[in-house]
């Protein structure tokens, strides 16, 4: 038991430590939300909720854009969802670790799923810690970006008022900046070369030719689909 504990902890100060550079990132976006929902009308109050219990920068993102009164409760609902679906893939991913440690400490961590602490479980994965050990790197990481995310929604709302435009401080290329920095975090070789460009066609053609956030799930699929094939070959 006091090894469990051990492995635990240490993981869980590793996912702390190795997030820190991504989670500046998530705050110089996270501000850009707190903005942006403080001009579509969100008080603090509700910015703060939405990103506490939520948890999700894309969902929020588009849901303020559908922001208006009255508010289209089952549209919000069913993009939320189609954008997060992508989380089932998420989670088949990182479910060989979890299923090894208790329920309640899996489903706790679950929590923080989330796109940056995903990709660094997934780069951690491969050195060969043991399944309590990247539990706990998975959930240091992921309170990481929690308190960013959320500390940032904070500072978002109170500049509301005096940044008018977040693009023009170049706050949206935050956002595309993370995800570019976790691609280093994934890559294990040659070998991710065409499920990767698989994906990221497919996702392009689908957001050109579909409506709503479906490319997001169909590049995911795709990709994960021909990943899957050329492993098997």
């Amino acid at each position: 038991m006091k090894e469990l504990a051990s492995s635990d902890f240490s993981g869980i100060k590793a996912g702390l430590k190795q997030t820190i550079p991504i989670a500046l990132s998530v705050v110089i976006y996270g501000i850009s939300f707190g903005i942006l929902a403080h001009q579509a009308g969100l008080s603090l109050s509700e910015s703060l909720l939405m990103s506490s219990l939520v948890f999700a920068g894309t969902s929020q993102f588009i849901v303020l854009e559908m922001w208006i009164s009255p508010l289209p409760i089952t549209a919000i609902i069913f993009t939320t969802l189609a954008i997060n679906l992508r989380h089932i893939l998420m989670g088949a991913a990182i479910s060989p670790w979890f299923v090894k440690i208790p329920t309640w400490k899996a489903y706790g961590c679950l929590f923080f799923l989330n796109d940056e602490t995903w990709a660094l479980t997934i780069g951690e994965s491969v050195k060969g810690r043991k399944s309590e050990s990247i539990a706990g790197f998975f959930l240091g990481s992921g309170l990481t970006v929690f308190i960013a995310w959320v500390s940032a929604t904070v500072i978002g709302q109170n500049l509301g008022s005096a940044i008018a435009d977040p693009t023009s401080w170049g706050l949206d290329f935050a956002f595309t900046a993370v995800f570019i920095a976790l691609l280093f975090f994934l890559w294990k070789g040659k070998s991710n070369i065409l499920p990767w460009t698989v994906a990221a066609i497919a996702a392009i053609v689908s957001e050109r030719w579909m409506s709503g956030q479906w490319y997001i799930l169909i590049g995911g699929l795709t990709g994960s689909l021909v990943g899957a094939i050329q492993n098997v070959d």
